[in-house]
């Protein structure tokens, strides 16, 4: 497989100028949680909708997609976004925010793959991410030279803590607010992501049927 990583880089750069960080979106009403798993060169991609601030479960789609494109540090979103996308364009309902397994800004580059997915979707977008990435950690705020791109936190006392860092659309402070608004013990995770990484992972041992009912039942049990 033929990877330009020059190229990938040269239009990082360039989406990166893109990437707004201010709240473009009014009161959420629905909060999606994006998350993929693999197999070799396989993705799976799965999406739950949650209504906000209930978590009621609302709908969750999947995509797969046979041939990607294998990791590459800093890159993940060439790896990802096209299945993705493909499980976004499922949806009966649009989602006002977007919780992404991943980074916004808090990448070398500023664009990460919460940033980038909300720049291809054109929709509000927060990274968290399960490991720091870059930068420093001084009370909580993640520093990357003389600026704030993010946040530590700790959910769980037993449990490593997340990165949280806005995508494309959302302020820092609200990015924070917002997934701490979706955090529902005992899980670690904002709800939407726990809901979309335990659905992928049922995905990928062939547990999905296309009934709602039976979907709604397997997000359930996550």
């Amino acid at each position: 497989m033929n990877i330009d990583i020059e190229k990938m880089r040269d239009e990082q750069l360039k989406l990166a100028q893109e990437v707004i960080l201010r709240d473009q979106f009014d009161k959420p009403k629905l909060i999606a949680g994006c998350d993929c798993t693999f197999e070799g060169e396989r993705v799976i991609a799965s999406v739950v909708l949650l209504e906000y601030p209930s978590m009621a479960f609302v709908e969750a789609k999947y995509a797969v997609h046979e041939d990607a494109i294998p990791y590459i540090p800093g890159y993940l979103a060439y790896r990802e976004i096209p299945t993705v996308s493909a499980a976004f364009a499922k949806l009966k309902n649009t989602p006002d925010i977007i919780i992404v397994d991943g980074n916004g800004i808090l990448h070398p580059r500023r664009i990460g793959s919460a940033s980038h997915l909300g720049i291809a979707l054109d929709l509000p977008t927060i990274g968290v991410a399960k490991k720091l990435l870059m930068g420093q950690v001084r009370e909580g705020k993640v520093w990357v030279e003389n600026e704030i791109r993010g946040f530590e936190v700790k959910t769980k006392d037993v449990s490593n803590p997340i990165y949280v860092s806005p995508g494309h659309k959302v302020s820092l402070g609200m990015a924070l607010k917002l997934v701490m608004g979706c955090i529902r013990p005992p899980h670690k995770l904002p709800e939407p992501l726990h809901a979309a990484h335990k659905y992928a992972n049922k995905i990928r041992k062939g547990q999905p049927k296309d009934n709602p009912q039976r979907v709604e039942q397997l997000v359930a049990e996550a």
